[in-house]
């Protein structure tokens, strides 16, 4: 029995992309601040997404801390993208439901297309982990100029459940969102 379509696409996009170029923000006033003070800080969270995204056998360009800010957020996956060389871009945290939550908002409007499997995905994985406490997170992926951006949780666990979703499609995504 042959291979299906989508796994053939999936092993020729393997072999065609490189190694790609990942930048991640953590998305958090309090580690912002503490930054901004030269305070040391904690963020398990991005430590856990770049050595997920290394053990891949992909590289961090860029890390990066900003504030709940949708302009900061906006200019920040912006010039990863763009100034920096990535071709995927991970923001982590301000997904939630509170107020000083915005970075779907920040993001969405950037994206030329965008991932709704991605979300769905999420969401069931999500489910499944946490249960019914998963109504209270949001995320999105999306494609920017052929890049790659997705929001996720700033939760280490939550953080984590993404990247493995990510990390399965990235190559055959990039290969896709670049065809000529």
């Amino acid at each position: 029995m042959g291979l299906h379509t989508h796994e053939k696409h999936r092993r020729a996009a393997e072999q065609e992309v490189g190694g790609l170029r990942f930048g991640v923000i953590t998305v958090s006033s309090s580690r912002y601040r503490a930054k901004m003070k030269g305070e040391q800080f904690s963020d398990q969270s991005a430590e856990n997404a770049v050595r997920l995204i290394e053990a891949a056998g992909f590289s961090v360009a860029s890390t990066k801390v900003v504030d709940d800010d949708v302009h900061m957020i906006r200019l920040n996956v912006l010039k990863q993208l763009f100034e920096e060389g990535c071709d995927v871009c991970v923001t982590l945290g301000g997904t939630g439901v509170s107020p000083r939550d915005f970075t779907i908002e920040a993001v969405r409007p950037l994206l030329d297309r965008e991932l709704t499997g991605f979300q769905h995905l999420f969401f069931e994985k999500s489910l499944s982990e946490v249960g019914s406490a998963a109504v209270m997170t949001r995320s999105t992926g999306g494609i920017i100029g052929g890049r790659l951006v997705f929001s996720l949780p700033g939760a280490p666990e939550a953080a984590t459940t993404g990247l493995n979703i990510i990390l399965s499609e990235v190559k055959h995504l990039y290969s896709i969102a670049n065809k000529q």
